[in-house]
């Protein structure tokens, strides 16, 4: 994540833009306690402390990307990217993963077809729950790449860039994201990541 932080300082530059990578106090999720979650909205007031009221997005990966939906309802909050997200087949309590909290936000579900650590299939089902309450919401899919999304990494990182910069910044979507934002489902949870993207996009 250190990687792409520094990348995104340095496309945002001109927009004072800043990033942070947070470091968990505990390894795994721990059931009820959702350490991940506790770490990340402690991240997000202290972000409120030292900046003042700044638009925020939140971007996770694996379990990480299920801290960011899950503490995506702070108010500094504007945007989530959860890439290859974690996520099981119901809460501790036996519910559904909780979508509530990601009304008002623009959501990115970035997920590798071939992913064996966590099925795309779950982030498709909770992308579907939360297109239900709000419209901003996609999902692509990266074609025969597994959870680490190495395969097509420069493609994923355009796309994350492209995503968190016009969320933060209001510069405007690739058209990509722009049409997978507007298209109902399932067409814009299931986009396709299309080879190349980002060669054209601004550095």
């Amino acid at each position: 994540m250190l990687p792409l932080a520094r990348r995104l300082v340095r496309a945002g530059e001109g927009h004072e833009v800043a990033a942070h990578v947070l470091h968990y106090r505990y390894r795994g999720w721990n059931g009820a306690d959702a350490h991940p979650v506790r770490d990340a909205e402690w991240a997000l007031d202290e972000v409120v402390r030292r900046y003042g009221d700044v638009p925020v997005c939140l971007v996770g990966r694996d379990i990480g990307a299920r801290a960011a939906l899950r503490a995506a309802g702070h108010p500094a909050v504007v945007s989530v990217l959860a890439l290859a997200p974690w996520l099981p087949k119901s809460c501790e309590d036996g519910r559904e993963e909780p979508v509530r909290q990601l009304t008002g936000r623009r959501v990115l579900i970035v997920h590798g077809t071939d992913d064996e650590h966590t099925g795309p299939d779950r982030s498709y089902r909770l992308a579907m729950r939360a297109k239900k309450i709000n419209p901003d919401v996609c999902r692509f899919e990266v074609h025969t790449d597994g959870h680490a999304l190495r395969q097509h990494r420069s493609e994923v990182l355009a796309l994350t860039e492209d995503f968190v910069l016009g969320s933060l910044c209001e510069r405007g979507f690739a058209r990509p994201v722009a049409d997978a934002l507007a298209a109902p489902p399932p067409l814009g949870l299931r986009m396709p990541l299309a080879a190349g993207f980002g060669r054209s996009l601004r550095h």
